[in-house]
């Protein structure tokens, strides 16, 4: 019988725990990874950009779906406007060889822009950069290709987060 007891209060503090530690994380502001609320203003956002199909672009528009937002497809939907001034990615040579060859190359994606709604500028324009290097070899020179493209699309996600945390601290709600 007092195992039975036991056995029944170990169950009930098991049941118990997840919801206490729910609580706890509830209460101290914790949020899901990706998930960004954005004021009312941005619910309805067009994104204005040189290249729609960019790394950055691409990524902000998959972040504002995550967060509830509604991209539009046309300026007048909208309930703002995110104007992307600029959208670079570069390249430089960090190091070379003996044959005086690249070794090592640095990538810095570099993204400007700027927000409005209602006819007012909410954010001014600011830039955000990204820079990953990697070690070249010709030999595999396609490997060392798909490898930038890949950092290019990481930067690009990175990017979009912190645009992202900078849209949601705008006023207005």
């Amino acid at each position: 019988m007092l195992e039975n007891r036991l056995s029944r209060g170990k169950a009930l503090l098991l049941s118990v725990l997840p919801l206490a530690g729910a609580l706890l994380l509830s209460g101290c502001g914790f949020r899901l990874e990706g998930r960004v609320p954005l004021p009312q203003p941005i619910r309805r956002p067009y994104i204005e950009a040189p290249d729609q199909q960019s790394d950055f672009v691409q990524s902000l528009r998959r972040q504002m779906l995550i967060s509830g937002a509604h991209p539009v497809a046309s300026r007048g939907q909208a309930t703002a406007v995110v104007d992307v001034l600029d959208d670079v990615v570069t390249r430089r040579v960090l190091s070379v060889t003996a044959q005086n060859r690249p070794a090592e190359y640095q990538v810095t994606y570099t993204v400007r822009f700027s927000v409005a709604a209602g006819g007012k500028e909410i954010l001014p324009p600011q830039q955000v950069s990204a820079m990953r290097s990697y070690s070249f070899d010709e030999s595999l020179l396609l490997a060392k290709e798909h490898e930038e493209a890949i950092l290019q699309q990481a930067m690009g996600q990175d990017l979009a987060d912190i645009v992202m945390r900078r849209l949601s601290r705008v006023g207005g709600d």
